[in-house]
């Protein structure tokens, strides 16, 4: 799993031929190798096994392939499970010598027609929108950067598709000197929270993530601290790969308790898409119709009272009371946003959503808690939280709000409370719900 940079060929049209020789002494240092990354077949299978069911036959693209061990574990393993289908991977590198060794693996075990080795960047890639049904990428987005990965595949999904990549990332709060000085210069890591803040951002809801187990470390770095060790450089660009690559051996032995590679799974959110309902912000004219809608959704008036007590109170954002229309205009679903805050930072709570029984499991919900929360991030807002049922809102991409250090001021399931990073260049803070107050709490 290599670089999207073409390193040897831009080397050619330089005055400086130093990089390429330095890329080339790397790559031959790592040849031949069962992986280019932390990673084991095992973890490849739990990872898709997070994904959920797949189509029959999937169309997989392996992002930085190397020399393709995921890519023929997906191939032979990836179909869906109604039948006897296969995965159709394209398997995608820069570097022709590892899409050789996986064209042998292939045709070895009998995969020549189910994997297809390409040559090309993954940060320009050549194929339509919607050309994949499960976009992959072991150990190979920090190439292009875990952000912009996450904006740029988007696109290649199918709907109902699924992204699966995996990120290095600090597990230890506060890292150490020593471990940040060998990280920082070269690849700046981040937290879970902020990797799932970033992939809330940009639209996806998170399936599952998976840390990867120190074996999956041992699985690289064996085969890899063997060869280097028993490597003699004969040019200062060898002697050069060598140290780079004894170096991060040996911080992974003193620091690796620190950070460690994540898999992410995610599909981008589609909850509320469609144009069967029109949802927009309520009118001065619909207030009474919004309580009659929560009136009807819950079986006391408290949803419908508490409305009522926000619209006075400061917590109330003009604007942010959004309704689903029928056809005839009568409101058939109503969602409230109102200011709170976590530890004194602004933040916003989503409370309550109603939908007019007759509306119920018809999208209404859906569509307006959707347009609420794209209202909510067009206006500047960063941070969302909701107490609900986890089955319902991570559909728009919510999650346990504890993942990033948040409680609400009373005792709730874990898995009730939830988050939705809106905006993640604002940090998220950490600390207790605030709730305004006609939540009585």
């Amino acid at each position: 799993m290599t670089d999207h940079i073409d390193h040897t060929e831009s080397a050619e049209h330089s005055d400086d031929s130093r990089e390429g020789a330095a890329f080339a002494a790397f790559m031959e240092l790592h040849h031949g190798l069962p992986r280019q990354s932390p990673g084991s077949d095992a973890t490849t299978r739990r990872l898709l096994s997070l994904c959920g069911p797949l189509p029959e036959r999937p169309r997989v693209l392996d992002l930085g392939c190397g020399p393709g061990r995921s890519a023929l574990l997906l191939a032979a393993e990836a179909a869906g499970p109604s039948g006897p289908g296969y995965a159709e991977v394209t398997a995608v590198d820069l570097h022709e010598p590892f899409l050789a060794e996986l064209r042998t693996a292939a045709r070895a075990r009998g995969l020549s027609g189910r994997v297809e080795a390409v040559r090309a960047d993954m940060g320009a890639l050549p194929y339509p929108d919607g050309s994949f049904d499960l976009v992959w990428a072991e150990g190979s987005a920090y190439c292009i950067g875990f952000d912009r990965a996450l904006a740029e595949w988007k696109r290649l999904l199918a709907p109902g598709g699924t992204l699966v990549l995996t990120e290095c990332e600090w597990t230890a709060e506060e890292p150490s000197a020593g471990a940040r000085a060998f990280w920082d210069p070269q690849c700046a890591l981040r937290s879970a929270a902020r990797n799932t803040a970033a992939a809330q951002a940009a639209g996806y809801r998170v399936l599952g993530t998976l840390l990867q187990p120190d074996s999956d470390w041992a699985e690289y770095y064996g085969p890899l601290a063997d060869r280097a060790g028993a490597a003699r450089a004969s040019t200062p660009a060898a002697e050069a790969a060598l140290a780079a690559t004894r170096e991060e051996i040996a911080v992974r032995e003193r620091h690796g308790h620190e950070y460690g590679y994540r898999g992410y799974v995610l599909t981008p959110v589609t909850a509320g898409d469609g144009d069967r309902w029109q949802a927009g912000p309520e009118t001065a004219a619909q207030a009474a119709a919004v309580r009659a809608v929560n009136l009807a959704a819950f079986d006391t008036p408290l949803e419908a009272d508490l409305v009522d007590a926000l619209r006075a109170d400061a917590a109330w954002l003009p604007g942010l009371s959004y309704v689903a229309r029928r056809p005839d205009g009568s409101v058939a679903a109503h969602a409230l946003l109102t200011r709170c805050t976590v530890d004194g930072a602004p933040a916003l709570a989503l409370a309550p959503v109603a939908t007019d029984p007759p509306a119920q499991r018809s999208g209404a919900g859906s569509a307006v808690v959707r347009a609420l929360l794209a209202a909510a991030r067009e206006r500047g807002e960063s941070l969302v939280l909701v107490l609900g049922h986890p089955a319902y809102y991570a559909r728009f991409g919510f999650v346990p709000a504890s993942l990033f250090g948040i409680r609400a001021p009373f005792e709730v399931p874990d898995e009730a409370m939830m988050a939705l990073v809106l905006d993640d260049s604002v940090p998220v803070p950490k600390g207790t719900v605030t709730y305004p107050a006609p939540f009585g709490i």
